[in-house]
This record gives structure tokens, C-alpha cells and sequence, in this order.
């Protein structure tokens, strides 16, 4: 179900400049500057941003960026902030497709992609943030030994993306078919995953690792 949408959202996304990047083209090249030795982390698909704010007040020695097309998404999850904003959250409303035009290479330690949108469809395939036009761009953006990790509820996305990372000559790191049999405190858990786990639902989860050639459909 498409969520309604926020008319207030853009206001509060032109307000927020302590924590919006609202030219992100500008930072290319420059987010060291911002994080200051930090690692550099990035969340593709954000949504309402229980994540980023969770996982950035969990590790202040990251700078965390979200990264939502979504204008209401970015509003609502500035809204939950307000009064806990810290230094090291940035947010970046714009469609992940142009994220290599607001990172240069190497320049990203770690991309997050949590219960991204499947597209179930065949002929939204390269829609998937997982899909080998997109694995190309994080390749290029990622330092040597970057990581993409991943958590899901859909296990046909997953299916997938084992075998679009295989592909595209990614390393497999870890993966968990069901993530939160084992508690894991180190990551946070959004109300969004809460529910599938209230559910029984497994979490599948896995990580991969960046080889630094650029593959090509």
C-alpha cells in the first residue's frame, strides 16, 4: 500500500540543513571531509529511518547517510529526530540510481540495504538494489574490502540477489537464512522488522564483499 502523502514533508526537509544534504552532487569526492577519519556508511532505501537514526546513535565512530527516494519517508523520519539529531547523521533524499554522482570511487566503507522493495515482477528486475546495473555502482563507490549488507523478509529477492552478487563477481561473505534465531544486539531492529519476527517470519540476512573490477551485464 502506497503510504499517503506528507504535504509538511517538504518544508521539513528544506528546515533540517544540519542533517540534509540537499546537493549531494557537491559532496562527491568530499565526504572524508565530513566524516573526519569516521567510517563512511550508507543506508540505500531508508524508508521512515528507524534504522539510521537507531544504528547512528549506536556507533557515533560511523557517519551514517540515508539514502530514500521517498519525499514523506525522509520528512517522517527527520520528524522522529528532532530532538535527537547527532553530527554524525546525514540524509540524502534522492533516487539511488544517481548515487555514483554523490560518491566518488572508493569512497564508501559499507552499503546497508534492509527490506528493500522486491519489484516481484520480471519486468521490474532492474529496479532491484540488487540488480547488476546497481551492484556496478556500489562496486565503483565501495573502497577495497567494502561491504554491501543486506537483510530481507522476501525470500524470492534473496533468492536473487545470492545469485545477481555471484554473478556480478562478488565475494560472499556471510549469509543467515534466519538472522534473528540469534540474538544480535550490534544491529539494530526497526518496528518494521519487529512485526515480520512477531509473525515467525525469518530475517534472511548476507554480506558481500567488493572486488574491485567493475562487472558489466
Amino acid at each position: 500500500m502506497r503510504m499517503r502523502k506528507k504535504h509538511w514533508a517538504k518544508d521539513m526537509i528544506a528546515q533540517r540543513s544540519d542533517c540534509v544534504i540537499a546537493v549531494p552532487e557537491e559532496m562527491k569526492g568530499h565526504w572524508s571531509e565530513l566524516a573526519d577519519g569516521r567510517e563512511i556508511r550508507v543506508e540505500i532505501g531508508s524508508g521512515k529511518g528507524d534504522y539510521w537514526i537507531s544504528m547512528a546513535h549506536l556507533y557515533p565512530d560511523c557517519l551514517w547517510i540515508a539514502v530514500e527516494k521517498d519525499e514523506s519517508c525522509v520528512g517522517i523520519a527527520l520528524k522522529k529526530c528532532l530532538d535527537n539529531t547527532t553530527s554524525n547523521m546525514k540524509i540524502i533524499n534522492g533516487d539511488a540510481t544517481d548515487i555514483d554522482k554523490w560518491f566518488d570511487e572508493n569512497e564508501v566503507d559499507v552499503i546497508h540495504l534492509n527490506f528493500s522493495d522486491p519489484w516481484p515482477k520480471k519486468r521490474q528486475t532492474k529496479r532491484r538494489l540488487t540488480y547488476g546495473t546497481f551492484l556496478q555502482q556500489y562496486n565503483r563507490i565501495l573502497k577495497k574490502g567494502g561491504r554491501v549488507i543486506m537483510k530481507t523478509d522476501n525470500v524470492t529477492l534473496f533468492e536473487y540477489s545470492l545469485v545477481s552478487f555471484d554473478e556480478n563477481g562478488w565475494h560472499l561473505k556471510e549469509v543467515s537464512v534466519d538472522y534473528r534465531r540469534d540474538p544480535h544486539q550490534e544491529d539494530a531492529i526497526t518496528e518494521y522488522e519487529a512485526s515480520f519476527m512477531e509473525l515467525g517470519q525469518p530475517i534472511y540476512r548476507a554480506m558481500w564483499q567488493v572486488e574491485k573490477e567493475v562487472c558489466h551485464d
